[in-house]
């Protein structure tokens, strides 16, 4: 078992009919995911690329057995796919829409929450575990197999980093862009949880961003130095109260700037890095054997 996916869990696709949800499921499919099938009401008894076609998530969980799903619907209609996929008895959602209205995030989020169900978004790329499975739109060229965990917050950040680490060789055991809407499924903290636990991850490299508090949850966990924890916290040049490429990074006060989320990491034991390239470079070093 990897982080937040089980071997072996079965993948179905909600919405994923247009351009951009198809170009997903295709590369999805190359890089070994088990897909089966795809929900888009009116539409059952069909197929889409050759996997069956649902009406109703639960007909398609109960069809095929699946534990994940991949929500391509727009933004508006997040919060009825995800109680949809809640309550059909999916254990894993990663949700691709950005700008889902915050009250149908919280919500839905809140819904999901209650019935087991973790969401990886909205507004993500979703989460890959390389030679397992792709849920979503990581680039699988920039992946390799390996012990270091990978938590972004930024989609763009999540993947410079982790190419950036298999360049440097340093393969993953997961990689999880959380999202970059205001209101998302997980926090940065739930997430490390789960890699702390995880006893193929041996180092985990957070990416984050200004903006928010969520990162001063983590604190207790990397004090209590499980693991190794590699941090990036970027926007250290942003100018205050400018809201910079999405709804969650926005610095409202002294504690949401890079520098004092820097210091607060630095302070609990984590190794701060100062770009992409140098957080590889920690993660490389210390993949060395003593």
């Amino acid at each position: 078992m990897a982080v937040l996916y089980e071997s072996g869990w079965r993948v179905l696709l909600q919405g994923a009919t247009g351009p951009y949800g198809l170009a997903q499921l295709e590369a999805m499919r190359d890089a070994g995911t088990p897909l089966a099938g795809v929900v888009a009401p009116g539409r059952a008894g069909g197929t889409i690329e050759g996997l069956p076609c649902f009406d109703r998530m639960a007909d398609a969980v109960a069809a095929t057995a699946a534990q994940v799903s991949i929500i391509y619907v727009p933004a508006s209609g997040v919060r009825d796919a995800l109680v949809d996929a809640a309550d059909a008895g999916i254990r894993l959602a990663v949700v691709a829409a950005e700008f889902v209205p915050v009250h149908d995030a919280l919500w839905a989020l809140a819904y999901a929450r209650e019935r087991g169900l973790w969401v990886v978004g909205p507004n993500s790329l979703g989460m890959m575990v390389p030679g397992q499975a792709l849920l979503g739109s990581i680039a699988t060229g920039f992946t390799r197999p390996g012990r270091v965990g990978v938590i972004g917050r930024s989609g763009t950040l999540t993947l410079t980093g982790t190419r950036l680490l298999t360049r440097f060789g340093c393969g993953q055991s997961a990689i999880t862009h959380m999202g970059g809407d205001m209101v998302v499924g997980r926090n940065p903290h739930e997430y490390l949880a789960r890699f702390l636990d995880d006893p193929g991850t041996d180092i985990v490299a957070y990416l984050g961003e200004i903006g928010g508090g969520k990162e001063y949850a983590m604190l207790d966990l990397i004090a209590a130095r499980r693991k190794p924890v590699v941090a990036l916290i970027v926007g250290r040049h942003a100018p205050p109260g400018k809201q910079m490429g999405h709804a969650g990074a926005l610095v409202e006060g002294t504690r949401e700037t890079a520098a004092a989320k820097r210091a607060a990491l630095a302070e609990a034991g984590a190794v701060i890095a100062d770009n992409p390239e140098h957080l590889a470079h920690c993660v490389a070093e210390m993949l060395v054997p003593a």
